[in-house]
């Protein structure tokens, strides 16, 4: 049972903590100390729920209809490219370094980044999904650690980002997270776009 705890944990931070759209997404909130509760809960919160999906075997599912990835995969692409478009704004256009958004606004960037997105099905409801069968009648605890580790990444990366908040006084430090996550989510929805 804690084997089986302990590898999920594992598997879920080795596929949650890598430089996507939601984690910086997630960053950005954090340093601006905007929406970091309604944030972290979200992207928690949704990965719980494709977790939960995965063990309980609807990966199955969706490698039987892969034209509901293909629309995610479309609709996800546009999505992250009009994100990128507005991170490149704010680069070039140093007053909007500053403005946080409304509340709406980050929590519905957060749910489309969170579920627009096909690589997060692929992570959590196909790669951890499968990963967790290996367990036998263990796997819900696989993916209870899974979660565990989902929800520990994003609220250390949602409410530690405050520390660097001291950096990000300075405008060229947005400047160079904004154009990081231009350049990632950009560069997400292409090979989104481009498919296999």
């Amino acid at each position: 049972m804690l084997h089986a705890m302990l590898a999920g944990l594992g598997a879920g931070l080795s596929l949650i903590v890598v430089i996507g759209a939601q984690n910086a997404l997630v960053l950005r909130q954090g340093v601006l100390r905007r929406q970091v509760p309604a944030v972290v809960a979200i992207c928690a919160a949704s990965d719980a729920v494709l977790i939960a999906l995965g063990v309980g075997g609807v990966g199955g599912v969706l490698t039987a209809w892969p034209a509901v990835l293909t629309a995610v995969r479309w609709v996800g692409a546009a999505f992250l490219v009009g994100y990128g478009v507005l991170a490149v704004r704010r680069v070039l256009r140093p007053a909007a370094l500053r403005l946080g958004g409304a509340a709406s606004a980050a929590v519905v960037t957060c749910l489309a980044l969170t579920w627009l997105n096909p690589h997060v099905y692929l992570d959590t409801v196909l790669l951890l999904g499968t990963a967790s069968t290996s367990f036998g009648d263990h796997r819900w605890w696989f993916g209870l650690g899974a979660m565990a580790g989902s929800a520990l990444w994003f609220t250390s990366l949602g409410f530690g980002a405050r520390w660097l908040s001291g950096v990000f006084t300075r405008p060229s430090a947005w400047r160079v997270l904004d154009g990081a996550v231009a350049v990632v989510v950009t560069a997400t929805g292409v090979s989104l776009a481009l498919g296999p």
